[in-house]
């Protein structure tokens, strides 16, 4: 078992030993933050190698709309520091627990509602700090906005999932919060639902959110007072009070969609895609282009049917989950996220199998 972190020494050296020990004996390393995430791809078998102890806010510049931070962070800490300065993590990292890390987030690359209007988790990645298979400590990217040196090697880690290095450090660009924020839902079919989700965004109203489930469309706009009352004359629909709560509960997933045990998919189309002909119970997200389906149909009909559609398919909860949980690569991407594997962590250490097999 990896003994913890001791807060009192250099915990990047720490780590950086672990990992070395690791490569030479070609020990497999089970990454380890809050874990709340952990259900999501496929299961690796490794030795525990605890990142919480790894914590804190490195430097914080609200004028600049920047903040560094190490890994082990919680975010929970970490939005909170920023929310007193009326800042937030612009792509809405959901926690899906308590004890959800920085590091967790960024490795996953998971973003909520906000992010097809204002960017996702990869997007707002300014630099980063890793740790290579090798043990050898690594800096990419920077800590400013206008930062062009290189390559933008950090936002590799962004859904990486923990299999080219352990993450020890993160920069990344905030947001301020909105001045003011509303809600409004309206019924109607799927179809037509989708094609109102991509007119809205061809023209000058501040969404922040979409969400179809059932039905009902619900709408988020974010800005100034102003600016959110003219969006939603503009928009009409009935406005509602509880609208922080929904967006909160879509986020992390304790909508009622997500409230059973049936297999989960998480399906990416081209945002004006019409519904798929795919049986099942849907959740439309993303102006349309992140999809939620639980269904008992085959995988390789879901996945035939979305590549059809332009899209891939990942087994996000529950199914079976002993074959490969993310969408076949091909050939080509196979062959890059190899290399990638090969140059970072040879020895294939970090998170064996978590994202695909041979990875």
């Amino acid at each position: 078992m990896q003994p913890a972190l001791n807060p009192d020494n250099n915990i990047d050296k720490q780590i950086s030993l672990a990992v070395k020990q690791a490569a030479v004996e070609r020990i497999p390393l089970r990454l380890r933050g809050g874990d709340t995430k952990a259900f999501y791809g496929r299961a690796s078998e490794g030795q525990p190698l605890d990142l919480r102890g790894h914590n804190g806010v490195v430097s914080y510049e609200p004028l600049e709309l920047v903040v560094t931070a190490r890994a082990g962070t919680l975010l929970v800490d970490l939005e909170s520091d920023l929310a007193e300065q009326g800042q937030m993590l612009g792509f809405e990292p959901p926690h899906f627990g308590d004890g959800a890390t920085l590091g967790g987030a960024i490795a996953c690359g998971f973003s909520g509602p906000r992010r097809p209007y204002a960017g996702s988790a990869r997007d707002f990645v300014l630099g980063a700090r890793i740790i290579n298979g090798h043990g050898e400590l690594l800096r990419f990217g920077g800590q400013v906005m206008k930062n062009v040196a290189g390559y933008d090697i950090s936002r590799l880690t962004v859904g990486a999932m923990g299999t080219l290095g352990v993450i020890v450090e993160v920069s990344m660009k905030v947001l301020p919060v909105p001045a003011r924020e509303a809600t409004v839902r309206f019924s109607m079919p799927a179809a037509q639902a989708i094609g109102q989700m991509n007119e809205w965004a061809g023209q000058p109203i501040p969404i922040s959110g979409t969400c179809y489930h059932d039905g009902t469309l619900h709408v988020r706009v974010s800005g100034s007072a102003k600016g959110v009352d003219a969006a939603i004359i503009k928009l009409g629909g009935e406005l509602i009070d509880e609208g922080a709560a929904f967006w909160h509960g879509v986020k992390e997933q304790r909508h009622s969609f997500f409230a059973d045990n049936q297999a989960q998919w998480r399906i990416s189309v081209p945002q004006a895609a019409p519904p798929l002909p795919i049986e099942g119970e849907w959740l439309i997200e993303w102006g349309g282009g992140q999809r939620w389906l639980k269904t008992d149909a085959p995988t390789d009909v879901i996945r035939k049917q979305v590549e059809a559609a332009g899209g891939h398919a990942t087994l996000f909860r529950g199914g079976d989950r002993s074959e490969e949980v993310f969408h076949p690569l091909t050939p080509g991407l196979s062959n890059l996220h190899r290399n990638l594997k090969n140059a970072f962590d040879p020895q294939r250490i970090f998170n064996p199998g978590r994202l695909y097999r041979d990875l």
